[in-house]
C-alpha cells in the first residue's frame, strides 16, 4: 500500500509537470489546436452532465480518457483515421474538462457506471470500447458489468491491478526529483514515457505533442482521481470472465506501466490479443500514431 501511495502523489506530481509545459508553450497552443469537423454536446447522467465529442459515422467507437486529462488529450491523428471508419465518441471523466463532478464518490466503478450511462444517453445500444491507461480500468469495470454493451475491447497501456508490475526503483526515483527548472524536471518526465533513443531524433515531434491543449483540470479533481485509483482492489480476479475480444496493446519500451502487466492481461482473458510494439514507451499513441492506428483498426475489422 506505500508503494501504491508512492505512485499515486507521484501521477499527481506528473499532471503538474503536464501543465507546466502546457503554460510555458501557450502561445503555440492555439496554432496546434486545429479543429477536426465534429459534433459536441452536454449528456445528464445520473448525478453528473458529462461533455461528450463525436466524429465521423458509422459503429461507435467510445474511447476513455485516461489519469489527469481531458477528452483534448487524444491523438488528433487516431481520431481523423478512425472517424473515416467508425463514429468516435470521446468525453471528459467525471469532475474534469466541462464534466461536473456531482456528488457520488469518485471511483473506477463509477467511472464506468458514468460511461454506462453516456452509451445509453447517446442511444448506443452496442460499441466498440478503447481505454487508455486508467481509462483502460475502466474499460475493464465496464465490460465485467455491462458486457452487453461492448462488442470488442481495447486496453492500451493497462493493468489489472497498479501494484502487480510497478515502475522499477529507479523509475520511481527520476519522478519523485523536484529539483531544477520546469523545464528539467519536465525532460526527467519526458525521459520516462518516451525511450532515450527516440527522444534524440524526435525533438520536434515532443514539441507538438506537449502544445496540445488539456483544457480545464482542477487539481482536486486530479487528486480525487488518484484516490481512485488507490481504492480499486482491480480486476486480477475477475479479469478472465471477460469473453468479449480483446486487444491488449502497449510499448514494449514503457518502463512507467510495464509490458509485464499487458502480457499478464491477455494471458488471462481467453479471447485476446497482444501486441507490444517495438521500440515504444507509455506514450505510444504520440510515437507511432500510424502503427497505433493501423494495429487497432486491423483488429477492429
Amino acid at each position: 500500500m506505500k508503494r501504491l501511495y508512492k505512485i499515486l502523489i507521484i501521477m499527481i506530481f506528473i499532471v503538474g509537470i503536464i501543465c507546466i509545459f502546457l503554460l510555458l508553450n501557450n502561445e503555440s497552443r492555439d496554432k496546434a489546436n486545429k479543429s477536426l469537423d465534429r459534433g459536441e454536446g452536454m449528456a445528464k447522467v445520473g448525478d453528473i452532465n458529462i461533455s461528450y465529442r463525436t466524429y465521423g459515422e458509422g459503429y461507435p467507437l467510445v474511447m476513455i480518457m485516461g489519469y489527469g486529462s481531458t477528452m483534448d488529450m487524444w491523438e488528433d491523428q487516431l481520431i481523423n483515421s478512425f472517424s473515416k471508419e467508425y463514429k468516435v465518441i470521446i468525453f471528459d471523466n467525471r469532475g474534469i474538462g466541462e464534466t461536473s463532478e456531482g456528488q457520488n464518490d469518485f471511483t473506477i466503478e463509477q467511472f464506468a457506471e458514468d460511461t454506462y450511462g453516456l452509451m445509453n444517453a447517446l442511444e448506443i445500444e452496442k460499441a466498440h470500447v478503447l481505454g487508455w491507461s486508467m481509462g483502460s480500468y475502466i474499460a475493464q469495470e465496464l465490460a465485467l458489468k455491462h458486457p452487453e454493451k461492448i462488442n470488442k475491447l481495447v486496453l492500451y497501456a493497462s493493468v489489472c491491478s497498479p501494484e502487480m508490475f510497478p515502475p522499477s526503483p529507479e523509475v520511481l526515483s527520476a519522478l519523485e526529483d523536484t529539483s531544477g527548472t520546469p523545464e528539467e524536471q519536465g525532460a526527467r518526465w519526458i525521459s520516462v514515457i518516451f525511450p532515450s533513443e527516440w527522444i534524440k531524433n524526435n525533438g520536434e515531434r515532443i514539441k507538438e505533442i506537449f502544445y496540445r491543449p488539456l483544457g480545464n483540470i482542477k487539481p482536486e479533481n486530479i487528486g480525487k482521481q488518484a484516490m481512485a485509483i488507490g481504492k480499486w482492489e482491480g480486476t486480477c480476479s475477475r479479469i478472465s470472465s471477460i469473453n468479449n475480444k480483446t486487444l491488449v496493446i502497449a510499448g514494449k519500451e514503457d518502463i512507467l506501466v510495464p509490458p509485464a502487466n499487458s502480457e499478464y492481461l491477455a494471458s488471462k482473458i481467453s479471447n485476446s490479443k497482444l501486441i507490444l510494439v517495438d521500440g515504444a514507451g507509455h506514450a505510444l499513441m504520440f510515437q507511432y500514431p500510424d502503427k497505433f492506428t493501423q494495429e487497432i483498426a486491423g483488429f477492429l475489422k
